[in-house]
């Protein structure tokens, strides 16, 4: 991949990637902060906002981050990844890679795909919350601006990195008036007829008494709801002689904040305070349902729960999102921080994580089902924003001795999301942990090997696919597990199709669909063995038997609703229609497999189909070479990010070849050269509409 492409590839993430977090509320005070920030940024190349729990860190970065993008000091923009979220060192490179949209579905460590593709940008990342994940994001940062020089850093952490070139902007709690501007900001939203003035003196002792320390600030705002000022102040009193003592080198703000927070704790009923602790296992957002299941039970009803979280978002506890249809809750760090170490108290952390696991594997079982079927869009993304927490069950399930089978099929039931959102890598790092863990012959562990093999396939890796699905296929036959057979044929047969041996992929594929035929199965891996054995007949010449199993597969999944593997036979039935000489009916399905694709975000459907339209082009009395070349140049990009083009076949090359072959004859060099690099610049959205043009 060369530097333009690496440019390129950068660039569509830039302008895919989120835009840093509106502000809900207005911004207080820390004008020398932010302008000592501003020339930082400008001087250093990592900067660490440093400063205790709740301070204002992140609310300062974000802002300082923001006005650097208004003033266009960096061409391709700030993003923002949120470390927090982000449990263990060994994904945060995927978890980086995923805030920055960089889709990348090869074998290669994230932090590989990240140092090529960000080569060339001129970029700011804000990692937010680096505290619990210090070695992890100073090794991450240092190979970044090693490999990217036009790449800054700004973290946000409560101890510094300690990597190269780190410059350091300790925060400190608010002085006296802005404290006092932020009480009066925050308490006239909760009382829009606060008169603060006639309670200046009062507010000023209170704010004096929480050292000025943002989030304790907001919580005691909070608080107006029931207790006045002078109360407020009274209760805090009350609670610094009940919550004094903490370690000698603890900061006094920060044995603050503490208090503040159990005070806070203190105001809360007893079920709210056992929700509290419970909402501690949920990692990022959760919905409801969710809570319902994990934390109900012994002390708190089921029908309690909804009341019970609505006065947590009342007293600024937990924090409401709305995304979409759906409303999502959240806890800040420091809260869910202080619930877990009352969860840890109450003896019931294992209970919670195992009842949080329980649910996220039966969430992955349920999406799975419902990936065959019309929901599989609506699927796709409910899994997404359940993606830390499916992270979370999977590691609770490898470090707790005894779940390891759990992991398996954890992980190997997520297979959907792993292939059908991009997430290919992440999927076998999971299954390979899993995997050697747990060698017992289990039907979890077959389950796990023939989706590490399927996932290895479509990576070209058939090195490692191989033996996966020969220990699979040997381990059905002996313990008579004959869905894991059905599957394991099923994606040899994969294997030898790339393999570029199409005979005996059908075989295979035959085979494996009278397996699943006699065992009742019909899902989307049973129509992508349809469309798999279709294309395997057009392959060796037999259009007939090709196009009957191509037709079928759409049949059923018209009947079904289902999509995904629907656009996989759009793209065979494409591919076939251009072998017949019919170009409009070939170019009308392959821009709906396309147009399919594009929702699920499924790179290696869109990029098949591209090149199809590609060779459509040099054909017909509209051709237009140039054209055909600028989506060769666009599906090369999109290659890069799967994995071996073409997954290394001579047999999936060709359309790609004898459309290139053309090109090369009818243009001039320069013209030839220009039109690849034009499509090569073109970020995934733009490609996409340009053939579907």
């Amino acid at each position: 991949m060369n530097g333009e492409q690496q440019c390129t590839e950068a660039a569509t993430a830039a302008a895919a990637a989120p835009r840093l977090p509106a502000e809900l509320t207005s911004f207080v005070g820390r004008t020398s902060e932010l302008a000592s920030l501003a020339r930082l940024l400008t001087a250093s190349r990592l900067v660490t906002v440093t400063g205790p729990g709740g301070v204002g860190k992140t609310r300062l970065a974000l802002r300082a981050a923001a006005e650097a993008e208004t003033a266009g000091a960096f061409p391709d923009g700030v993003r923002l990844v949120e470390v927090s979220a982000v449990q263990y060192g060994l994904l945060l490179g995927h978890a980086v890679q995923e805030a920055l949209r960089l889709t990348d579905s090869t074998a290669r460590p994230p932090l590989d795909v990240l140092t090529e593709r960000l080569a060339d940008r001129q970029l700011l990342i804000v990692l937010d919350g680096c505290e619990h994940l210090v070695e992890a994001c100073a090794e991450l940062t240092d190979a970044l601006l090693r490999a990217a020089p036009g790449v800054r850093v700004l973290a946000t952490s409560r101890e510094s990195l300690q990597a190269a070139g780190e410059h350091l902007l300790p925060v400190t709690p608010l002085p006296v008036p802005e404290a006092v501007e932020l009480f009066t900001d925050r308490a006239t939203a909760v009382l829009p007829d606060f008169e603060p003035a006639q309670r200046a003196p009062e507010i000023e002792l209170l704010c004096r008494r929480l050292d000025g320390i943002p989030l304790a600030v907001e919580l005691a705002a909070g608080r107006l709801r029931s207790l006045s000022v002078e109360q407020i102040t009274l209760r805090l009193d009350d609670r610094f002689q009940l919550l004094t003592g903490g370690a000698r080198t603890v900061p006094l703000r920060h044995q603050t904040l503490r208090t503040t927070i159990g005070w806070s704790h203190e105001l809360c009923t007893p079920q709210e305070r056992l929700l509290w602790a419970r909402l501690s296992v949920f990692a990022g957002v959760f919905d409801l349902e969710a809570v319902e299941y994990v934390c109900a039970g012994d002390g708190l009803a089921a029908d309690q729960v909804l009341e019970v979280i609505g006065e947590l978002v009342g007293k600024s506890v937990v924090l409401r999102e709305a995304d979409g249809p759906a409303v999502r809750f959240r806890l800040l760090d420091t809260l869910r921080d202080y619930g877990a170490q009352w969860l840890r108290a109450t003896g019931e952390e294992y209970r919670m994580r195992a009842r949080h696991r329980d649910w996220y594997l039966g969430f992955a079982t349920w999406g799975e089902v419902e990936w065959f079927g019309p929901r599989q869009a609506e699927t796709a993304e409910r899994t997404r924003l359940a993606h830390t927490n499916l992270r979370a069950a999977l590691e609770y399930c490898l470090a707790e001795p005894g779940e390891e089978q759990l992991a398996l099929q954890l992980a190997g039931t997520l297979w959907y999301f792993w292939v059908g959102s991009g997430h290919l890598g992440e999927g076998r790092h999971w299954l390979d942990r899993a995997l050697a863990l747990a060698p017992e012959p289990t039907r979890a562990r077959a389950k796990a090997l023939w989706v590490t093999g399927y996932m290895a396939t479509l990576q070209g890796d058939l090195r490692r696919a191989r033996p996966a699905l020969a220990e699979c296929r040997r381990q059905a036959v002996t313990t008579g597990d004959d869905r894991a057979l059905a599957y394991a044929v099923h994606r040899q047969g994969c294997a030898a199709l790339i393999g570029d041996d199409p005979a005996r992929a059908a075989a295979l594929f035959e085979e494996a669909l009278e397996y699943y035929d006699r065992i009742g199965e019909l899902n989307s891996n049973v129509l992508m063995a349809m469309f798999e054995l279709g294309i395997a007949c057009l392959f060796q010449g037999d259009t007939d038997n090709g196009l009957r199993w191509l037709e079928r597969t759409r049949e059923i999944c018209e009947e079904h609703g289902e999509q995904w593997a629907y656009a996989y036979a759009l793209y065979a039935t494409a591919y076939s229609k251009w072998l017949a000489g019919e170009l409009r009916p070939a170019r009308a399905f392959a821009r709906e497999c396309v147009r399919l694709n594009h929702l699920f975000r499924d790179l290696l459907g869109i990029v098949l189909a591209m090149d199809v339209l590609a060779l459509l082009r040099t054909e017909g009395p509209d051709a237009d070479l140039v054209e055909a070349r600028v989506l060769q140049g666009a599906a090369h990009r999109l290659w890069q990010a799967v994995g071996t083009p073409f997954f290394g076949s001579r047999t999936f090359n060709g359309p790609h070849r004898e459309c290139e072959s053309r090109a090369r004859a009818g243009l001039t060099e320069a013209e030839f050269t220009a039109a690849f690099e034009l499509g090569s610049s073109l970020e995934l959205d733009a490609a996409v509409e340009r053939a579907l043009g």
